[in-house]
């Protein structure tokens, strides 16, 4: 009897301690509005986990941003791409609160930005770290106002909590943010996958989908299916929280055979180290093809996420002839409403009806290898463990255009793609860029560079590459003044800039031959002039613009205006 007290205390304290335990308390909400998700922390992103959660805010820019708690500013940047205007508060109870895709900071640390902004000449600032203590401030301080800056995003504010000490990101809901939601996740899809060659699943060696049927409201079921050797299970499975119609990401998967846990992993946090794993999270291929990232409830070799707990075999089922299985796959939001799927299997040997096909090219990869290979002037180098397993890889070179297998593999690292440009006429070297081909409608430019007569780039994307030439200037339009202008009721001076080919590199601009700061929203194209930045002297000024593309194209914009 003592021993049974002692095994179920022992259990109970298993189930607390998995899961640390945080302050609920401590932080209040960023923002005075009810809590609405556009994306929830651990949500699937392109090649990435996502690191925070998306908080609504009714689709403006300008909400006020609040710190969550007291605490030091310990790091800002304002970048073009990524997280936009962004900001770190330190507190003294070890962790650390981000608030990105701000509009415009708050007061003091707005000022503080454009100072430093002015001094490098550069709307992007890099990582700015304030001394210790040098901005102190207090939990509901007005630090920001919410946007949309860092790319091509609609108004939100991202919000992040990360432990100070190992930068770990963690799931802002453990902290106490309340969030609405009562709706189960919807299971759209399950995959089947023979994980060997001597594997079956229906009498075939190839991965398939399995019908799911309504069981209950919250739960579906499968026809009984023959499976023999080594096989694994993966979900197409999203959540909604309320009436939201975002699809969000779930919190847990859990896999049970015959009642007993067999898989589970869950979103309570990760680093950001780890993060890229999530392609062998997801099944890669189908996602590559389909835009539909089904999760596996197996762990591949190389998968180095430290999201998983109580795997039995890496979650890979040995199915043996002659006997039965129950498997269920239950997904589960953060609320804890559950969805599930129950799959009956029937242990049985048999010789497959259809076969996988084996991929056999001339260009095998040993993972654990370097290999360069050549081509009609085209030369592509793997560093060694570029792949997470050994492949044969499609590499062909026709009529200039590179290409190097398909883009269904993920890749580890960065590999080399080196064209011969010896081909090409002395004018128009300077304006050759290496562009990856794979969208159809249009040419995305790699970061080219060039040392004598070859071109090369870095990449980790499989696919279509070729080199193009870039001979125009980017485009300058729209003011919003016409020349001689009086811009006196004017807060702000406006104009757009675009480039259709290798895309926009730079921008500087000038008023009275003096550099001034202009904002550069990415989605509307358009950079802005804030007239309060600084007095001007006198009342005729000369703006002057000069934008540069990424070949080197560059175009000048010169007018004048009249401000008192």
């Amino acid at each position: 009897m003592k021993n049974y007290i002692f095994l179920l205390f022992f259990l109970f304290g298993l189930a607390v301690f998995s899961q640390k335990n945080y302050p609920t308390d401590y932080f209040r909400s960023p923002l005075d509005i009810p809590i609405s998700l556009a994306g929830t922390f651990g949500e699937l992103r392109s090649n990435h986990f996502h690191a925070g959660m998306d908080i609504k805010t009714k689709r403006r820019n300008g909400l006020k941003v609040y710190a969550t708690a007291d605490g030091y500013v310990s790091r800002i940047k304002v970048a073009l791409w990524g997280y936009g205007k962004v900001i770190y508060i330190r507190h003294p109870n070890g962790y650390t609160s981000v608030y990105a895709h701000l509009s415009k900071f708050g007061e003091g640390i707005q000022e503080y930005v454009k100072n430093i902004q002015y001094t490098k000449e550069n709307y992007e600032t890099g990582n700015i770290y304030p001394k210790e203590n040098e901005i102190i401030v207090k939990k509901g301080q007005i630090i920001g106002f919410s946007g949309s800056t860092g790319g091509f995003v609609a108004p939100h504010l991202h919000y992040e909590i990360r432990d100070t000490k190992t930068e770990h990101i963690i799931n802002p809901m453990l902290f106490g943010l309340v969030v609405q939601d009562s709706i189960a996740p919807r299971i759209n899809k399950l995959m089947a996958y023979p994980i060997e060659s001597s594997s079956r699943i229906n009498r075939t060696t190839k991965k398939q989908i399995l019908a799911l049927k309504k069981d209950t409201l919250n739960t579906y079921i499968t026809n009984r299916i023959s499976a023999f050797g080594k096989i694994g299970f993966g979900i197409n499975v999203y959540d909604r929280l309320g009436k939201e119609l975002n699809k969000n990401g779930v919190y847990s998967i859990e896999m049970l055979v015959n009642g007993k846990r067999h898989y589970y992993h869950d979103l309570e946090t990760f680093s950001f180290a780890e993060s890229k794993y999530l392609n062998l999270l997801i099944d890669y291929p189908h996602f590559a093809k389909y835009k539909s990232r089904v999760q596996k409830t197996f762990k591949e070799k190389a998968n180095k996420l430290s999201i998983y707990e109580d795997l039995v075999n890496e979650g890979i089922i040995d199915i043996r002839a002659g006997l039965n299985y129950q498997i269920e796959i239950i997904a589960k939001d953060f609320k804890g409403n559950t969805s599930t799927i129950k799959i009956p299997v029937v242990g049985k040997k048999s010789e497959p009806m259809f076969k996988q096909q084996q991929d056999t090219t001339n260009y095998k990869i040993t993972k654990s290898e370097f290999h360069k290979f050549t081509q009609n002037g085209v030369t592509i180098a793997f560093p060694k463990n570029t792949f997470y397993e050994d492949v044969y890889l499609d590499f062909s070179v026709n009529e200039k255009i590179a290409k190097i297998h398909q883009p269904n593999i993920p890749l580890d690292k960065s590999y080399t793609i080196t064209f011969d440009s010896t081909l090409y006429k002395k004018a128009d070297l300077d304006k050759i860029y290496i562009a990856n081909i794979n969208n159809k409608r249009y040419a995305n430019y790699q970061n080219t560079r060039k040392r004598a007569d070859k071109v090369f780039t870095t990449t980790k994307t499989l696919g279509k590459y070729t080199l193009l030439i870039d001979k125009q200037k980017p485009k300058i339009y729209n003011p919003n003044f016409n020349k001689g202008d009086w811009l006196t009721s004017h807060k702000y001076l406006t104009i757009k800039i675009s480039d259709s080919q290798s895309g926009i590199k730079s921008y500087e601009a000038f008023i009275d031959d003096e550099w001034v700061l202009m904002e550069y929203d990415l989605k509307k194209k358009k950079l802005s002039y804030d007239f309060s930045d600084k007095k001007l002297v006198g009342s005729k000024h000369i703006f002057k613009l000069v934008v540069s593309d990424n070949v080197g194209n560059t175009n000048t914009y010169n007018s004048t205006f009249y401000r008192k």
